[in-house]
């Protein structure tokens, strides 16, 4: 039985590709897999080339592979494109309608639209007929497919139709295929958790988190974000508004959180863009807000449906002047989780903005999640005061000097008057124009750094903690560099991994320790510029020996990462 498999499904908007990958990740996972799942796809509603992969393993999976053991291609492009790409013993599913002439020795033709018109009823299921050859190529229980397909239609005659496609396309592979592949996978015990995506996650992480507003308009890598609050918004008391554009979404959370409200928003780079004088409204009134920024490739619309890591060194200085913000950037789906309820209580305990920097990879990346334990969610509102805590509602001050820099923050609409101004403004709120003022002012919510300082976890340390080399990064490249890693100190190579999930601010002596211990380092990320290479000489003074860059809008594989370390360590 096959421990581990890695299954490419490609054709063109439109075909189902994204409906196949998504049901059979979700039928392996229900056998007991680990299972990591990633798509690609063009930023159309119809055409273009799109491919959705499916890896799955025994043991924690948490990143692409290169080499595919099965690819299913719904149309010739795919394999113009992909067969290269076959493993050895790795077979070719293809629809012979659509690719007549096909060079591969182990390609497998198929009639995907005649097979589910004569077994279905209707063409339109050949995608659900090439889902059920694949379960078959490797002999795996389709009653487990079956199932998911009767909830994944919502049964009637629609589920019924779809699994006699997927059962005619089991057939056909067992009795037409039968000794062509040689890998077989059978579940292996009880499902080990959900298959969800990253922005599911954040978004269960938002409403664990108390998350009671959201604005946003809709844009790639994070639209889901919105789409699946608002579906849940009845059974959790949520409010969802899309209103006009980014900088209505960003003023609309400000004057919810400003109410009391735990608000986020939801954007990539362009639309933060236009967000960005309302973050600095958050910063000088001191108004807790949560800011999603899902990275995708840059400037301006660039690949919108592509991943990268290039608005770190944005995110960190956004808006004018100076202020506090938290910066968490997960690095697995269950981390989206977390640091969305983390993000949370940043926001309100030092009454600042707070981003969480995520990408389309992770954004749209599907993986097993153990079902998180809600009893370790905690919600901290900090400073938040009520009535009754206030001695005398005429002598409240919403900016109020003290030494934390955090002020008593109660809600409009008690017996204190709260007052704020996005002018400099007193402690009372009242705008100024004097020095003295300023100044104090300005260093009373500097202040707030040395408390949100001792909040940041330390980086992860993966393998030895010491090694001579290091290879570092943050946020999604995780699961990749782990398993490079791996694959290095397997061939003998001493080396370990310092990988960043949260960013600002910056836990400069935690990477310094790690670095210290280091002969050589590499910084591994998804931009052009080495933007976390140059974050570390600008917070400890410690410049690494290289850089592993990736700017194609693609996600790093291991293979990928152990490629080009490997020109560098020995």
């Amino acid at each position: 039985m096959a421990s581990k498999l890695n299954v490419m499904v490609g054709g063109e908007a439109g075909q189902g590709v994204q409906s196949v990958g998504f049901l059979l990740a979700k039928a392996f996972a229900q056998g007991g897999f680990h299972v990591f799942a990633d798509q690609d796809y063009e930023s159309r509603i119809r055409g273009g080339h799109n491919f959705f992969r499916v890896r799955i393993g025994d043991s924690e999976v948490g990143a692409v592979q290169e080499e595919v053991d099965i690819l299913v291609a719904l149309n010739k492009e795919t394999i113009d494109l992909h067969q290269r790409e076959l493993a050895k013993g790795g077979v070719l599913i293809f629809d012979q309608a659509k690719a007549k002439e096909v060079s591969n020795g182990n390609a497998l033709g198929m009639a995907f639209d005649e097979i589910a018109q004569e077994k279905a009823g209707n063409k339109l299921m050949a995608n659900t007929v090439a889902l059920g050859a694949v379960l078959g190529l490797v002999g795996y229980d389709l009653k487990v497919a079956g199932d998911i397909l009767k909830r994944h239609f919502k049964g009637g005659d629609v589920g019924e139709a779809n699994v006699k496609a997927a059962q005619a396309g089991y057939d056909h592979a067992v009795s037409s295929f039968r000794g062509r592949f040689d890998k077989k996978v059978n579940s292996i015990g009880k499902p080990k958790g959900m298959l969800i995506n990253g922005n599911e996650a954040i978004s269960m992480g938002a409403i664990a988190a108390g998350c009671t507003f959201m604005a946003a308009y809709p844009m790639t890598p994070t639209t889901s974000i919105m789409e699946f609050l608002a579906k849940y918004s009845d059974e959790y008391g949520l409010v969802v508004a899309q209103p006009e554009d980014e900088i209505a979404a960003m003023t609309m959370i400000i004057g919810a959180a400003f109410a009391g409200a735990r608000a986020m928003t939801a954007t990539s780079g362009s639309g933060f863009a236009l967000m960005v004088e309302g973050l600095g409204l958050a910063g000088i009134t001191e108004t807790p807000i949560v800011v999603v920024m899902g990275q995708r490739a840059a400037p301006a619309v660039g690949l919108p449906t592509r991943t990268e890591q290039g608005d770190l060194q944005f995110v960190l200085t956004a808006a004018p002047g100076e202020f506090l913000r938290g910066v968490l950037a997960p690095a697995t789906i269950e981390d989206c989780f977390w640091a969305t309820a983390k993000a949370f209580n940043l926001a309100e305990k030092y009454q600042t903005p707070v981003i969480l920097l995520t990408d389309q990879h992770l954004a749209s990346s599907y993986s097993v999640v153990p079902a998180f334990d809600l009893s370790k969610v905690t919600i901290e509102r900090g400073q938040l005061v009520w009535d009754k805590d206030i001695p005398d509602p005429r002598a409240y001050k919403r900016h109020r000097i003290t030494p934390s820099g955090i002020s008593p923050r109660a809600l409009p609409g008690g017996k204190a008057l709260v007052v704020t101004d996005a002018d400099e403004h007193d402690e009372e709120g009242h705008l100024i124009e004097d020095a003295e003022t300023r100044n104090n002012m300005m260093l009373k919510r500097l202040r707030k750094l040395d408390g949100m300082k001792t909040e940041i976890n330390p980086p992860r340390v993966y393998g030895p903690p010491k090694a001579k080399n290091t290879v570092v990064g943050w946020g999604s490249t995780y699961g990749s560099l782990k398993e490079a890693v791996d694959m290095m100190r397997g061939e003998g190579a001493d080396i370990n991994l310092l990988h960043l999930n949260e960013l600002w601010p910056f836990p400069a002596e935690a990477v310094s320790a790690v670095l210290d211990g280091a002969s050589r380092s590499f910084v591994v990320e998804n931009n052009a510029t080495g933007q976390l290479a140059r974050l570390i000489r600008a917070e400890t003074g410690k410049k690494v020996t290289g850089t592993v860059l990736k700017f194609d809008g693609r996600p790093f594989s291991p293979a990928h990462i152990v490629r080009e370390l490997k020109k560098e360590v020995a």
